[in-house]
Order: C-alpha cells, then structure tokens, then sequence
C-alpha cells in the first residue's frame, strides 16, 4: 500500500512540475500560497513617468515646450499677418491704381481708400495682439481669434481687388485661428496650460 501512495505522490509532484513549466499552477489543499511579486503602484505623475523608465520630469517638460513652440508660433503668426493686412491697407490708401477692379465692383463696395484704413487698422491691432501672445497675455488668445477672423471676412470682401494676395491671407487667417483655439488653451502665464 505504501508503494501505491509514492506512485500517486510521485505523479502529483510529476503533474506539479509540468504544470509549473506551462505557468499553471495550482494551489494544493494544505499548500502555501506563493505571493506573486507586485509593483507599487505609482501615486504622483513623476513616479508613474519613473516607473515607465522615464526620468521624473522629462515627460512635462516636452509638453512646455511644446506649448511654447506653438505660443511662439501664433504670436508670429500674428505679427506676420498684421504686417500683410499693413502692406494691403497702405496701397489702398496710396496708390489704387493696382487693383484689378474698381470699388465698385467688389463685393462691398466702398473706396480703396476707406478699405486701406480697415487693413491698417487690423493690421495695428494684429501686430500688438500678436506681441501680447508672445509674452503670454492670456486675454490675447481671444483677441486673436475675433482679428483673425475680421481679417479673413475683410480680405474676402475685397478678393476681387486682389485675389491671389486675399486668399493666402485668408489662409494664414485660418492656419493662425486653428493655432489660437486649438493650441490656444495652452497659453497661459509661464507657459503653464490654463486650465491646468
């Protein structure tokens, strides 16, 4: 009898080892149970960017920079435009002769004069927002967006006069509202988001 219970003891620890080396254990009635080695889990975010074999740190300082490139970005972008909207405005108040239409024929007509005064005055306005995105205002963000905006309805109303120049400053319009409320929330004092 005894011989009967090493054979089944014998195919017990046999089973054990197979079962171990497929990673399916089991635990026997009368066994300890074997703790699994755990990892502490991460309570702040510089441990969680530790834990993932970044150094404490790194992860928020590519998002700063980050946010700053695209801060950078607008606020020249801005003051780009406001020089575009500048150069538009002081040939209409200067020299219309090279206009491909009269101001009748656009799609609100008014003189070229009256239209340049408008660029010159989106143009000041642009530039100093602008600036004020640069040196993170966050007022400025808004700003932007509503300049943008009247610059690209300005130069739509006026794309007959020049229709090339209009529409690439409708694009950069566009490409500097999509940096502004996209990107915007980003911009806050020390480059720190906003609503963070």
């Amino acid at each position: 009898m005894t011989e009967h219970r090493d054979t089944g003891a014998s195919q017990e620890a046999r089973r054990r080892e197979e079962e171990a080396a497929k990673g399916q254990t089991q635990q026997m009635p009368g066994e300890r149970a074997q703790a699994e080695p755990t990892v502490p889990q991460a309570r702040r975010s510089g441990e969680a960017e530790y834990a993932e074999g970044r150094p404490s740190g790194a992860g928020e300082m590519a998002d700063m920079m980050a946010r700053m490139n695209w801060n950078l970005f607008a606020g020249t972008l801005l003051i780009v435009l406001g020089g575009f909207q500048a150069i538009w405005g002081v040939t209409g108040v200067v020299k219309t002769a090279v206009f491909l239409v009269g101001a009748q024929q656009l799609i609100l007509p008014a003189n070229y004069n009256a239209w340049g005064w408008v660029h010159i005055a989106v143009a000041i306005l642009l530039i100093v927002t602008g600036l004020a995105i640069i040196a993170r205002q966050t007022w400025a963000r808004h700003v932007g967006i509503a300049l943008c905006a009247i610059g690209a309805i300005a130069n739509f109303l006026t794309l007959g006069a020049f229709p090339l120049w209009s529409l690439i400053l409708i694009g950069f319009d566009i490409l500097a509202i999509y940096a502004l409320a996209v990107h915007g929330r980003d911009f806050g004092p020390a480059g720190r988001r906003a609503g963070a």
